[in-house]
């Protein structure tokens, strides 16, 4: 009888808990309301001086990055920081959507790891938007049908990915954000399919080679075909008798499929991380990284002379990549990320000193590094 009344006590205490709880977040959400009425009022006033280029920014990546690590650093469990933080994206996501719920588009179709990334990253309250392709993503948010974007840039297993490096040259966007996504890969078929009966797998171009040994091993006289997503690779095997598609949770979740093999990466550390697009520069958040794209002449020494301005300023380097110049035979464009901000004034040094002796030097933005 006795641990049934403390049952009940406990039962009880957590209902006012709950309600306390449900009250303060409605309090923040009033907040939030409060914001978006001083932003929208700011650029009224700012229209009313003539400066007709102001709009409202709802969204300021650097002030999100600062809540998520100060909820993570204060955190005193049981929970730990990394669930604490993904409770609070989840209310700063709901009470984002009163201002103005983001559109934000991603590598589509439906199911994808990308779709994965861009929840990861926004919260359930963006409306989440599918491209077909990485062109059409970036294509979305400079037309500003889409606030932000979301695309894959390199993966543990199989490097950078190209297309999104090349896009960058040309495109105007600035890098907004990053999210790292740990991917499971299972093979997947529609439901009563037997082994027998398939004839084709299908996935992402990257996806395959991140389970290309286990591919190699189990099914190595089944033709492997890549398409443009791992989410369209599940689209068809849900709708095409003999596919068998390479895809995630999600996927399965929504096309209704069923997992013939399950973690069929070959490495189980298997992570890709996505860029967030967008059209503004972000501000410092205090634990930021920087992206350039920069070129240089072909000459004995190029690549050390870019490089030297990092390690004199004690500037971390995270990625290093190159890509064929497209205005010079046999010359190269170098992909560098390092920690710190463009505004910080020892990486602004060192952008100068770059300017200098670069044939082109284009700064793709400063984000916050990835928390989560």
């Amino acid at each position: 009888m006795s641990d049934t009344r403390d049952l009940e006590k406990v039962r009880a205490d957590i209902d006012a808990l709950d309600q306390e709880i449900q009250t303060l977040i409605n309090r923040r959400a009033q907040c939030a309301e409060r914001v978006a009425a001083i932003k929208l009022a700011e650029v009224v006033t700012a229209h009313e001086r003539g400066e007709t280029g102001a709009e409202v920014i709802f969204y300021r990546p650097e002030r999100e990055a600062q809540v998520l690590q100060r909820i993570i650093s204060r955190n005193s469990g049981p929970l730990d920081g990394t669930t604490m933080a993904h409770i609070f994206r989840e209310i700063m996501s709901a009470c984002l959507a009163l201002e103005k719920p983001l559109q934000v588009a991603y590598l589509g179709p439906e199911g994808t790891f990308t779709q994965a990334a861009t929840v990861k990253h926004f919260g359930h309250a963006a409306v989440c938007v599918p491209q077909t392709t990485i062109d059409a993503v970036f294509t979305q948010v400079e037309s500003g049908e889409c606030n932000y974007g979301v695309v894959p840039v390199e993966n543990s297993t199989e490097g950078m990915v190209s297309h999104t490096l090349d896009i960058f040259m040309d495109s105007s966007l600035k890098i907004s954000g990053e999210v790292e996504m740990k991917i499971g890969l299972h093979l997947l078929v529609a439901p009563n399919t037997s082994e027998e009966k398939i004839t084709r797998i299908c996935a992402h171009q990257q996806a395959l080679g991140q389970c290309r040994s286990w591919l190699d091993k189990h099914w190595p006289q089944v033709e492997r075909e890549a398409v443009s997503s791992n989410g369209e690779a599940a689209r068809l095997a849900a709708q095409t008798p003999g596919v068998a598609a390479v895809a995630g949770d999600m996927a399965a979740e929504i096309y209704q499929l069923e997992k013939l093999s399950t973690h069929i990466e070959d490495y189980i550390d298997n992570t890709t991380r996505f860029l967030i697009i967008g059209r503004e520069e972000v501000a410092p958040s205090g634990s930021d990284k920087t992206s350039i794209i920069v070129s240089s002449r072909n000459k004995p020494g190029a690549l050390f002379a870019i490089l030297e301005p990092f390690r004199r300023g004690d500037v971390s380097l995270t990625r290093i990549d190159t890509r064929p110049s497209r205005t010079e035979k046999w010359a190269y464009v170098f992909f560098i990320e390092f920690e710190g901000h463009l505004h910080d004034t020892k990486i602004a040094a060192i952008m100068t000193e770059l300017e200098e002796q670069a044939i082109m030097l284009k700064p793709l933005g400063s984000y916050p590094q990835a928390l989560l």
